[in-house]
C-alpha cells in the first residue's frame, strides 16, 4: 500500500491520539499552516476510503480515529512484502527467528513476554490482562 508523506503523518497524529475532527489534525500537525486544511481533510478521506480510519458525524463535521493499531497496520504491511517471497508459515517462522539474531537479551526478554501474552490471549480467547 502506498501512503503519501501527509498521509503517514495523520496517521502517525491517530495511534497517537484518539479521535479527532480535520480542524484539530490539521492545526496539530500543521502548526505552520503550509497545507491546507483541505488538503489534510482529502489525505484524511483517502484513508478511510483505504479502510485506514474510521469516521462519524458529529454534528456538521466528521470525526475520525484509527481503524487499526500500528502493530497491527506494519504487520499487515510486512505480511504483504514477504508474501512475494514466503509460502508457508513454516517460512514466516523461520524468517522472523532470523530477525532474532540482531536482538540482545533485554529485546529478547521482551518478546518473549509478548509471546506470553499472545499465548494467554489465545488460551482465553480475547485479551490478556
Amino acid at each position: 500500500m502506498r501512503l503519501g508523506d501527509l498521509e503517514k503523518a495523520v496517521l502517525q497524529y491517530f495511534w497517537g491520539n484518539d479521535a479527532a475532527d480535520v480542524k484539530q489534525v490539521h492545526g496539530d500537525i500543521d502548526p505552520t499552516g503550509q497545507r491546507s486544511m483541505n488538503t489534510v481533510q482529502s489525505a484524511m478521506d483517502r484513508l478511510f476510503k483505504k479502510g485506514l480510519l474510521k469516521r462519524e458525524k458529529i454534528g456538521h463535521a466528521f470525526v475520525y480515529r484509527s481503524a487499526q493499531s500500528r502493530d497491527a497496520f506494519v504487520a499487515k504491511l510486512m505480511r504483504a512484502v514477504a508474501s512475494d517471497f514466503i509460502s508457508s508459515e513454516q517460512d514466516y517462522l523461520a524468517a522472523f527467528s532470523s530477525l532474532t539474531d540482531e536482538l540482545d537479551n533485554a529485546q529478547l526478554d521482551e518478546l518473549e513476554q509478548l509471546i506470553e501474552r499472545r499465548r494467554t490471549e489465545n488460551e482465553t480467547g480475547g485479551e490478556a490482562c
